[in-house]
């Protein structure tokens, strides 16, 4: 733990916050260290020598705070908490950005470990990795079967046109970070513009549901489902496309974007789409668009990345590799729309 303040973080100044807003919840001066592997937010583990908590914050110098929106997050796992889906105990939303440089809110904290790579799931042999991966899907079913309204959260996105929004967003981006020639990406983009499925009713949405995004307990069970930034009211089935997408073996030496597809007893794709279909009794007929979507939507993602590295903009290793796995990801892309 680091005795003094971590970037973004002032832990006399949280403290003294955390007293008045919840008397006795702290027992002595705070330590924190930082969550590695967090996406964009920041994640900070504290501890005041008994009890530990999560402190989340937008990321460093952002700019964009509806891309960042600490209240958002806070509202979600809020709504959540009261259902069977998995999630943090939300303490404290702090709006006030003179407390520590900007909105924070504060959970609790949960023992797990986030699966990033085959390696790691090798240990627990194949059937206990099927059997994680087969809760993964039933975790989503009951996100799925939250209702909206019954959770407070009917205004939390617009489910009308919402395909068509994701396909508008992610084009743009693609337009903002685009150097260099990338043979097949306006092909795929155009593909799923031309033909997107007829959404179910919607529902809350993850945005980013994978393995890593999720806490599993050392009984196996997910213990908190992580990481709503992204999350929203809309397609349930994007949620499943791209869940899909990070079940397939990538087959790129030293990829930097983890995968555990590779894992003894790693059920396949279409395994888990059957499993999803039959406990949620959606119709996955179209699930090879939804994939695809996934494929497209990482490949901007990635080429944003490689972007600002051509840029100088990125600290830390491995993203000279990153440039490299756009192509792949546009390939999938391609070949699972031929497949639909």
């Amino acid at each position: 733990m680091n005795q003094g303040n971590p970037p973004g973080l002032d832990l006399e100044r949280l403290r003294g916050h955390l007293e008045r807003e919840r008397p006795g919840l702290v027992n002595g001066p705070l330590t924190a260290e930082l969550i590695e592997g967090g996406r964009s937010n920041l994640t900070y583990r504290v501890s005041d020598g008994r009890d530990r908590w999560v402190v989340r914050r937008p990321p460093l110098g952002h700019v964009l705070a509806t891309a960042h929106d600490m209240g958002r997050e806070h509202r979600v796992i809020s709504a959540l908490h009261r259902t069977p889906v998995p999630v943090p105990a939300p303490l404290l939303l702090c709006e006030d950005a003179s407390v520590t440089g900007s909105p924070f809110y504060v959970m609790e904290y949960v023992e797990g470990t986030p699966y990033r790579t085959a390696g790691q799931l090798a240990p627990l042999g194949a059937e206990r990795t099927r059997g994680v991966l087969l809760g993964l899907v039933d975790t989503l079913v009951d996100l799925h079967a939250v209702d909206p309204a019954a959770a407070g959260l009917s205004d939390f996105g617009r489910p009308e046109g919402f395909l068509e929004r994701q396909l508008r967003r992610w084009g743009k981006q693609l337009a903002a970070s685009r150097n260099r020639d990338l043979p097949g990406i306006d092909e795929l983009h155009a593909s799923l513009v031309e033909a997107p499925p007829v959404s179910p009713a919607a529902t809350v949405v993850h945005g980013d549901y994978r393995l890593d995004n999720v806490l599993v307990g050392d009984d196996d069970r997910i213990r908190a489902v992580l990481d709503w930034e992204m999350s929203t009211l809309g397609d349930p089935l994007t949620d499943l496309g791209l869940l899909v997408m990070y079940s397939r073996p990538l087959e790129v030496a030293h990829s930097p974007v983890g995968t555990t597809a590779g894992a003894p007893g790693h059920p396949d794709p279409a395994e888990l789409v059957e499993r999803y279909a039959a406990r949620s009794g959606r119709d996955v007929s179209d699930i090879a668009w939804y994939t695809a979507f996934a494929w497209f939507k990482l490949a901007v993602i990635l080429e944003g990345i490689h972007y600002r590295y051509t840029l100088g903009q990125t600290v830390g290793s491995g993203f000279d590799r990153i440039g490299d796995l756009v192509p792949v990801f546009i390939d999938h892309g391609l070949t699972t729309l031929q497949e639909r």
